[in-house]
C-alpha cells in the first residue's frame, strides 16, 4: 500500500515543479503527471490511455457545457450594463453609511455570472466614486467588494471552480449552492467589511492610486434595469435548487408528484437546461428587446468562451488525474491510509487544496488537483449526497487561502488599487486567508448537522 501513496506524493511534487519551475501550462502538466503516475504504479500502457480518455470525456461532458453557457450569460450581463445596474441600485438602497456591506453583496452577486477579474475591473469606478465622495481610503471599500467576488468565485456555481470540483466528486449542484452560500456569506463579512474597518486607516496601507485613475471600460448608453439583471442571475440558481429540493422531498416521501410534472421540474432544473434557459432569456431581454446590435451580442458571447476554454481543458486534465488514481487503485490505498491515520476527509481536502494553492497560485488548479485526489477517497469511504457538497466547499476554502505573488489575482488587486507588494500582502492576502479559514470552519460546523 505504501508504494502508491509515495507515488501520489511524488506526482503532486512533479506537478508543482512542472508548473512553477518549468512554467508548463497546467493542462499539459496534469496530463504528463497522470500518464507518468499510471505507468509508474504498474498500469498497462493502453489501460493508461483508456483512463485518460474516460477521465477527460467524463468530466468535459458536463463541465464544458456548463462553463460555456455560464460564460456567455455573464458576457451578456456585462455588455448590457447589468453589473452597473446591480451595483448602483444596491448602493442607493443601503446608503453610504452601509456601503461596505453593500459592496460585499454586490461582489457576491456579480461574480456568479462574471469572471472575478472582469467583475473587479468593471466595478472599479464604483470604488473610486465612493473614495472621492467620502474621503475614506480605497481599501475601506475595495476589501469588502473583493471578498464578495473571491467567495463567489470559489464557492458558488456556476463559476468554473465549484462546477469542476462538483463534477469530479459527483456532488449535487443544488447542495453546493446551498452550502456555498451558508459558508460564503460569513466568510465574506469577516474577510470583507470587518477586516476593512480594522485595517483601512493604517498609515502604512494607504494607496498611491491617483485621483484621476480610471479603468478603460465601455459603458452602454442604455443599461438594463436592476430587476432585469438580477432575474438573469437568479433564474438558473432557482431552477437548479428547485430540482434539488424536489429530489430530496420525493426521496424522503414528504412530497408526491405526478411523474410527468416531476420529470419536467428535474429536466429544467438540470444545470444544462437551467443555464441554457437563462442564456436565451438574457439574449432576449438584453439584446433583442432592447434593439442591441446582433453582431455585438454574437461577438461578446464568442469572446467570453476564450477564458472559459482554458478552464475547461484544465478541468478535463484534472478529471484524467482522478481517473488514473481510481483505475490504478491508488485512491483506495489513500482512503485506507486516511482511515488508519484518522484524518477527517474534510480536513484532507482542505489541506491538499491549500498546499497546492500556496505553491502554484491558481485557485482553480488547486481546486481541481484536490478534487482529483479526494474523489476516489470519497468513493471508497462511501461519501454521498450532501456530504459530497461539503467536500466541494472544503476544497474551495483551501484553494482560497494565501493569495500571494504567484497568483495573477494578487497583481490585479495591486495594480488597480495602487498598492505595493507589501501592502497587498497585508490586505488582499489576509482577506483571502480569512475567507478560506472561515469557510472551512463553517463547513465543519455544517457537517455536524448533515
Amino acid at each position: 500500500m505504501a508504494y502508491p501513496l509515495v507515488m501520489t506524493a511524488l506526482s503532486i511534487a512533479a506537478l508543482l515543479i512542472l508548473v512553477l519551475k518549468f512554467r508548463l501550462p497546467a493542462f499539459i502538466a496534469l496530463l504528463l503527471v497522470s500518464l507518468g503516475f499510471g505507468l509508474s504504479v504498474g498500469m498497462e500502457p493502453m489501460d493508461v490511455i483508456t483512463a485518460v480518455k474516460n477521465g477527460m470525456g467524463g468530466t468535459l461532458g458536463f463541465v464544458a457545457v456548463v462553463v460555456g453557457l455560464g460564460a456567455m450569460m455573464g458576457a451578456l450581463l456585462e455588455i448590457s450594463g447589468g453589473v452597473s445596474a446591480i451595483s448602483d441600485t444596491i448602493l442607493k438602497r443601503f446608503g453610504e453609511h452601509r456601503a461596505q456591506g453593500a459592496l460585499g453583496f454586490i461582489g457576491f452577486l456579480v461574480a456568479i455570472p462574471v469572471f472575478f477579474d472582469v467583475a473587479f475591473i468593471i466595478l472599479m469606478p464604483v470604488l473610486l466614486g465612493l473614495r472621492d465622495k467620502t474621503g475614506k481610503s480605497i481599501i475601506y471599500f475595495a476589501i469588502p467588494l473583493l471578498a464578495g467576488l473571491a467567495v463567489t468565485h470559489a464557492f458558488i456555481p456556476p463559476t468554473p471552480g465549484p462546477i469542476a470540483v462538483s463534477e469530479i466528486l459527483g456532488a449535487d449542484l443544488g447542495w453546493v449552492i446551498v452550502f456555498g452560500v451558508l459558508a460564503g456569506l460569513p466568510a465574506m463579512m469577516i474577510a470583507g467589511p470587518l477586516l476593512a474597518r480594522i485595517i483601512a486607516d493604517r498609515p502604512d496601507l494607504q494607496s498611491t492610486l491617483p485621483i484621476d485613475f480610471a479603468p478603460d471600460i465601455d459603458t452602454p448608453q442604455n443599461p438594463v434595469s436592476f430587476n432585469a439583471a438580477m432575474s438573469v442571475i437568479l433564474l438558473p440558481l432557482v431552477l437548479i435548487l428547485s430540482a434539488t429540493v424536489l429530489t430530496a422531498l420525493t426521496a424522503s416521501g414528504a412530497l408526491s408528484l405526478p411523474m410527468p410534472l416531476k420529470n419536467t421540474v428535474l429536466f429544467i432544473g438540470h444545470p444544462f437546461v437551467a443555464l441554457l434557459i437563462a442564456c436565451l432569456y438574457a439574449w432576449v431581454i438584453f439584446g433583442v428587446m432592447r434593439g442591441m446590435d446582433k453582431s455585438a451580442l454574437h461577438n461578446a458571447m464568442l469572446k467570453s468562451l476564450e477564458p472559459a476554454g482554458l478552464v475547461v481543458l484544465v478541468t478535463g486534465a484534472g478529471g484524467v488525474f482522478k481517473q488514473i488514481l481510481v483505475d490504478s487503485g491508488a485512491g483506495k490505498a489513500l482512503a485506507e491510509a486516511l482511515s488508519a491515520g484518522s484524518m477527517p476527509l474534510l480536513l484532507f481536502a482542505f489541506l491538499v487544496a491549500g498546499i497546492v494553492r500556496v505553491a502554484q497560485g491558481s485557485a482553480t488548479v488547486a481546486m481541481i488537483t484536490a478534487a482529483g485526489l479526494t474523489a476516489p477517497v470519497a468513493a471508497v469511504a462511501g461519501v454521498e449526497g450532501a456530504d459530497l457538497a461539503l467536500l466541494v466547499i472544503a476544497i474551495a476554502s483551501g484553494a482560497s487561502i494565501v493569495s500571494h505573488v504567484n497568483d495573477s489575482g494578487f497583481w490585479l488587486v495591486s495594480r488597480y488599487l495602487g498598492l505595493s507588494e507589501a501592502q497587498t500582502l497585508k490586505t488582499w492576502t489576509v482577506s483571502t486567508t480569512l475567507i478560506g479559514v472561515v469557510g472551512f470552519l463553517v463547513c465543519c460546523v455544517l457537517s455536524l448537522f448533515v
